[in-house]
Formats: structure tokens, sequence, C-alpha cells
């Protein structure tokens, strides 16, 4: 542990930089997107930003404006798209900053053309197509339309047509299932509806498609999730399999051992009794950190190069572990999940025994939980 702190996330960005090549080589010839939306999939925004910028990265990609902000006041000025916002925000100051806006109906595409018309700025835009996902985007029968505005308003000169764009659905489920080949088929149809609008970029790749569908590459890949070496189709392979390395460690320390007799009830509710004189460690690590409840009395982390599951119910700020006899002292390193270099679990273990993805097992990590961060190489 770094010296004074009691728990840390610690970030390998070199991992991201070289995760980054790695998916850019995947990539062939498209551009590829970084995504760094959820402060950097829990890394942090502007660090993971930097490295990927590092490892080859053409573009960045977020869900918020305030992110997109972050990272133009930070001073990064590679191309950046942001893709959800609502329509009580201002878009004024994105469009000022030249960041890229996601656009959805013709209603939204009216308030980016407002906010272009007030900066003076030719505004920046991705039409997104609904090819299936049913979340954000056009419809196939709302498409034409959508489509026309656009075209008036890049006639007019108030926004620039620079993308058009989908996610996949089933993107996990490998390149042949069934609704992403459906899904091609409706993206190559809204795109030769668009095409007189003469998008610079069509995307459609995530990180599971960027790893075993390069079909679906077209001009940028957007993987997200595979740029801190997690994989998003734990079922075709994992990190290794495709060349990545898992970006974070979360560590903590224990506060406090005991001794204590057979028959003691542990943590709230008494879920887990001692069968045995054993020894007692506490974590100063609960769910307000990130550590799910649900990992009551099923979760594993590594201490004293053993694994040891969750003993009784996680709390707020604390969890306890049973180690029976193992000599174990305050102070001592508890690894919840990293790499697997040294036997510790995994993001993906966490995430199998709480029925969950790895995505959510990085992102939910807390911010009083405080980030380190190795040198981008």
């Amino acid at each position: 542990m770094t010296a004074a702190l009691r728990t840390e996330a610690r970030i390998d960005l070199a991992a991201i930089t070289a995760n980054t090549r790695r998916l850019r080589e995947l990539a062939g010839a498209a551009g590829l997107m970084a995504v760094v939306k959820a402060d950097g999939y829990g890394h942090g925004l502007l660090p993971s930003a930097r490295a990927c910028l590092a490892g080859g990265a053409d573009w960045l990609g977020v869900a918020f404006l305030e992110e997109a902000l972050a990272l133009r006041a930070a001073g990064l000025d590679a191309p950046v798209l942001a893709w959800l916002f609502s329509p009580a925000e201002d878009l004024a100051p994105a469009v000022a900053a030249g960041v890229d806006l996601g656009v959805y109906d013709p209603a939204e595409l009216g308030r980016v053309q407002a906010a272009a018309e007030h900066t003076g700025v030719t505004a920046r835009v991705h039409l997104k197509v609904d090819t299936g996902l049913s979340r954000g985007g056009a419809t196939a029968s709302a498409w034409p339309e959508l489509v026309e505005a656009a075209g008036k308003a890049q006639a007019a000169g108030a926004v620039d047509v620079v993308g058009v764009w989908s996610h996949f659905a089933h993107a996990d489920g490998g390149p042949d299932h069934p609704v992403n080949l459906a899904q091609g088929r409706r993206f190559a149809e809204a795109l030769e509806i668009a095409g007189r609008l003469e998008p610079t970029v069509r995307h459609l790749a995530n990180s599971a498609a960027t790893l075993t569908a390069p079909g679906t590459h077209y001009d940028l890949v957007r993987p997200g999730v595979s740029l801190y070496g997690l994989s998003p189709v734990p079922q075709l392979g994992g990190p290794a399999d495709f060349g990545l390395r898992p970006a974070m460690t979360l560590a903590s320390t224990v506060a406090l051992t005991k001794r204590v007799g057979a028959g003691e009830g542990v943590s709230y509710g008494h879920t887990h009794t001692t069968d045995r004189e054993t020894t007692l460690a506490l974590v100063p690590l609960g769910y307000a950190d990130g550590v799910p409840r649900a990992a009551s009395g099923r979760g594993q982390v590594q201490l004293g190069g053993a694994r040891h599951t969750i003993a009784g119910r996680v709390c707020m700020d604390q969890f306890v572990l049973d180690v029976g006899d193992a000599p174990v002292e305050a102070g001592a390193e508890v690894l919840l999940f990293g790499p697997g270099d040294h036997g510790e679990p995994t993001a993906q273990d966490w995430a199998d025994v709480l029925d969950t993805i790895d995505y959510e097992v990085v992102t939910r990590i807390g911010a009083r939980v405080p980030r380190t961060y190795g040198a981008i190489r």
C-alpha cells in the first residue's frame, strides 16, 4: 500500500496505453475512439484519456457534456464525441469547444443548430440510428426525417454531419449472433439513406465487436472496457487471450485483528457464525466504496497469499474476514481484485460471483477510494 492510504485503486496507465495499442492493431484501417466515460470506467477520466492518446487513440468518447468539457479544459484537443444530454442542457459551451454531439431526432438537432447560431460555430454532429438496441437513436421509420433535417441544417452551414453511428445490443454474443447480423443490415440500409450527407466516419463496433467482428469496424471503432484490460466476451476468452492486461488493482489493509471463540456471530444479522476459535480481520472498505452488499458471504479477497471469503454482511464502510489460524496482523495488505498475477481474484471473478459484468465491478468503485497511478510508458 502507498504510505498513509488505508485503501487504494492502483491504476496501471502503461497497461491502458498498451491495451490501446493492441486495440489499434485489431482495428485495422479504422480509427479508434477511446471511450473514457464514467470517469474512465472508474480509472480516472483525464489520466485514462492521456494514456489512451499515448497508445494511439484518434478520438475520445464520453456520455455527458461535462465529461467532454473537462477533457477540453485539461487541454486535450483530440476529437471528442458526447452522446447523451437532456433538453434542458445548454449545448453552446460544447459547440464552442468543438465537441462533437450525438443527435437522435430533429428536435435535438434543432437545439444543436440553435447553439451553433448562438455561438457562431458550426456544430459537429453524429446522427445515431437505432438498429435494434431501442435506446437512443432514430428508428428506421424516423431515420429519413432526421437525415433530411440534417441535410438542410448542413446546407445552411449550421452543422457538419461528421458521423453516422449505431450501437450493438448483442455484441458479446459473437459476430454471428442473429441480432448482430440484423443490426448490421439495418445499419447498412441507414448508411445508404444518409450517404448524400457524406459523413466522414461511420461507426458501430464497441469493445466486443472490435475484438471479434472486423467486418463491423467501418471507419472507426469505439472500445470501452477493453481499454482497461477487461474482456467484454468472457465466454470467448479472458483479457490475456486478446492481448490485454487489467489496469486496476483494488487494495486495502487490515485495520484490526481479534481472536474470538466458537459460536460468535459476525457482522449485521449474524449471517456468519464462527465454528471454532478463530481470528477475525477487519477491512475498512464497504458498500459506500463500491464493494457490493451482495458480496456478503460470497466475495473472495486475497490476504497473506491465500483467498478468504467475506464473512457475514458487507457494511457501509467495512467487512470482516474469518481467517482461522492464519498469522494475520493489522496493516497486512488485502487484495480485492487485480490482474491475477499473484493469485488474487480478478474483476471477472467478482463479476461471476455477483452474476454481473466486469464493467460494473470497476465502475462502481467510489470516489472516496483514492486512485494512484503508475507512469504512462
